[in-house]
């Protein structure tokens, strides 16, 4: 699946939990089940961080 591709990107920019969900405006509990896979990444956060981290939403989503 895609989510250890958020926690590679997360990791590879020195980024924290916290700091991704601040940009997604969002708590970071609910970005670390992003992270996890136990709840789907929205499409439209999908966007903003393939815009943040300059790679496409293919991917992210590992297709």
């Amino acid at each position: 699946m895609y989510f250890s591709r958020l926690k590679d990107l997360r990791t590879d920019h020195d980024m924290t939990q916290q700091q991704v969900a601040e940009i997604l405006n969002c708590q970071r509990e609910v970005y670390r089940r992003y992270e996890n896979g136990t709840r789907e990444l929205p499409l439209s956060y999908a966007i903003i961080l393939a815009d943040y981290y300059n790679v496409t939403i293919d991917y992210i989503v590992g297709r």
